[in-house]
């Protein structure tokens, strides 16, 4: 009998109705619908780059206790760079945990990024959210949400509030293999399916529901293959080929805004690292398991592309990654030394009108030095 490990490799083989393009050695076994440009991959190939730099530096910053938490995204950033390549400007983003990457795309600086991570004083959130959930509402990029699932629901009643308004955009919604077995996955894609929201559904397949493997919260021979119970195509790639990637979120994203409806897209991948800082991995998943899909990491698959079609050399490579490196390191510093935000943010913006009795507690707060340094929190 095959083991837990062998089964799940080999589940994820391209002869299973995978859609791939690139192999795991940088090699185009497909020609995808839509393509990428060879500009678009160099571009995409630094975004990648850049996630895996900073996913290093928020692990890194955790454990050294100057941030408290970190979801890294190592092994699954092709999945949220290809689908989210294609979107524009008008699109809203309901994003999962791994996938606040994507920000990038909306042109938010990366110091914003780790804003949040350290809950300073220049964070959007004024320090009220847990590290990992960045909301960036000028970018269309709604807060992450903490229950699994909920942000599902909330992307349909978007998508079609933007059919209803006459808005052009669509939305689009990341979750995991986990979140599927959330009821909000099905009632929104029942929902979806229904009333035809321009809705794109992405479910990164990373194998792990923390420490729960796929097949052991899912007896359904696919994830994309539930898509038929609600009325919508699925679509089903392989989640490290960043072409197959882009593809499927470019039909995905046409479909919607042509008013043809929802689809949901699984996208096999593997989450290399922990679920979190807080999770070690070791404990539920063998060495040769990681091994196999170390071999699979998406960011070496596009780097070997990239070498094979000769846009890159081995110096402008590590010039490349020396590059992003100072940058990561840089935007972290800056947001570290903002400091933390001013304790009046306990009761400013947070109601439209701040009631009196929630005022008057503020004030004693300060005249009688409740809080040290009567400044900041």
């Amino acid at each position: 009998m095959a083991s837990p490990a062998k089964k799940v490799a080999q589940a994820l083989e391209p002869e299973r109705d995978l859609v791939q393009f690139l192999d795991h050695e940088g090699n185009l076994v497909g020609t995808p619908d839509y393509p990428l440009t060879d500009e678009d991959l160099q571009k995409l190939y630094a975004h990648l780059v850049r996630a895996r730099l900073t996913d290093e530096k928020g692990i890194n910053l955790q454990r050294q206790g100057r941030i408290g938490f970190h979801v890294p995204a190592t092994g699954e950033e092709a999945v949220q760079f290809g689908t989210a390549w294609g979107l524009q400007d008008e699109d809203w983003i309901f994003p999962a945990y791994r996938t606040g990457h994507i920000i990038a795309l909306r042109d938010i600086p990366l110091k914003g990024f780790f804003d949040n991570l350290f809950g300073n004083a220049a964070d959007r959130a004024m320090g009220r959210q847990m590290p990992v959930h960045w909301a960036f509402r000028d970018a269309k990029f709604v807060s992450i949400s903490s229950p699994i699932g909920t942000h599902i629901v909330q992307a349909v009643g978007s998508a079609i509030a933007q059919r209803n308004t006459g808005d052009k955009g669509i939305s689009i919604t990341y979750f995991g293999d986990g979140g599927t077995s959330s009821n909000d996955f099905h009632s929104g894609l029942n929902f979806a399916g229904v009333y035809d929201a321009p809705c794109v559904f992405v479910c990164t397949n990373n194998q792990y529901a923390i420490t729960c493997r796929v097949d052991q919260q899912t007896a359904s021979e696919t994830i994309a293959i539930k898509a038929k119970a609600y009325g919508m195509p699925g679509l089903r790639v392989d989640g490290n080929d960043l072409l197959a990637c882009y593809d499927a979120g470019m039909k995905a994203i046409e479909r919607a805004r042509s008013g043809e409806g929802p689809t949901l897209i699984e996208a096999l991948s593997y989450r290399m690292g922990g679920h979190s800082t807080s999770d070690d991995p070791r404990r539920y998943r063998t060495e040769e398991e990681m091994e196999y899909w170390r071999a699979r990491d998406p960011i070496i698959r596009v780097q070997k592309l990239l070498h094979n079609k000769e846009l890159i050399d081995k110096k402008t490579d590590d010039d490349l990654w020396a590059e992003i490196k100072s940058e990561v390191d840089a935007a972290a510093k800056a947001a570290e030394a903002e400091g933390p935000p001013d304790v009046s943010t306990l009761i400013e913006k947070v109601f439209e009108e701040i009631p009196e009795d929630l005022r008057a507690q503020y004030e004693e707060l300060i005249a009688t030095g409740g809080l040290e340094g009567g400044g900041h929190h």
